[in-house]
């Protein structure tokens, strides 16, 4: 991958090439570091498994994939794979299921009716509300906004890229809303729930394919503007 022998100041993998954890990305320690990047013995070192990018003098790597792990206040959407007496437990596309309790949901239970309320294959809009130091958590259906989701479908894109796609004013998913007149909610943890009519639906699936074919551009936000006008199937 790397070229030990590149002289100071230069690229020694390019922008684009597929890095692995040591591979000696330049010889210019004055570069920004970015995520998945370290100083090391006078060279700007890839402690991740992906991508190189460098944009404006900074050095990241972007990652091939990546977990989802919970933290407090996400907004997330969850598909229900069992129930007890007094809980459901949620698939977060997390290595660990979370626990909704009963008293955290949008409705009131009965002890024993879990299963009337929300049975196996439910999709809820939720939000984590705890995470141990197991990564284990507890999520709530109590807040405004936060149900089941009984309308549309859910996408997905890879956990890594839910926040270069919500970044800006102009960000990715709200070009996509406004090219495709559909309601649409991101998940933290890259689900993506979006209802609208058939045509619109059509906009958002080949978009967010898109954005997983590309998601190692330098300008991906740039790259989703210009396909959104030419090259959505219009």
């Amino acid at each position: 991958m790397s070229d030990s022998g590149a002289s100071d100041g230069r690229t020694s993998a390019a922008s684009g090439s597929l890095v692995i954890p040591g591979d000696k990305i330049s010889s210019d320690t004055g570069g920004q570091i970015g995520h998945g990047v370290m100083k090391k013995d006078g060279s700007l070192i890839a402690t991740k498994l992906g991508y190189l990018v460098e944009k404006g003098g900074e050095f990241s790597v972007s990652p091939i994939h990546t977990t989802y792990f919970p933290r407090p206040g996400d907004l997330v959407i969850g598909y229900i794979e069992g129930m007890r007496a007094n809980i459901w437990f949620i698939d977060l596309n997390a290595p660990f299921n979370a626990i909704l309790p009963m008293s955290l949901a949008p409705m009131k239970v009965e002890y024993g009716a879990t299963r009337d309320a929300m049975n196996v294959g439910t999709t809820i809009l939720c939000r984590v509300q705890e995470v141990d130091e197991s990564h284990s958590s507890v999520v709530t259906m109590k807040g405004m906004g936060l149900r089941k989701v009984n309308s549309g479908f859910v996408d997905t894109i890879p956990p890594h890229l839910v926040g270069k796609v919500a970044s800006g004013a102009n960000s990715i998913i709200n070009q996509i809303k406004d090219s495709s007149n559909c309601r649409i909610i991101l998940g933290a943890n890259g689900r993506i729930w979006v209802d609208g009519d058939s045509n619109g639906i059509r906009v958002v699936r080949d978009a967010l394919s898109f954005v997983r074919e590309n998601e190692h551009s330098t300008d991906l936000n740039g790259d989703v503007a210009k396909y959104l006008v030419n090259g959505n199937g219009e």
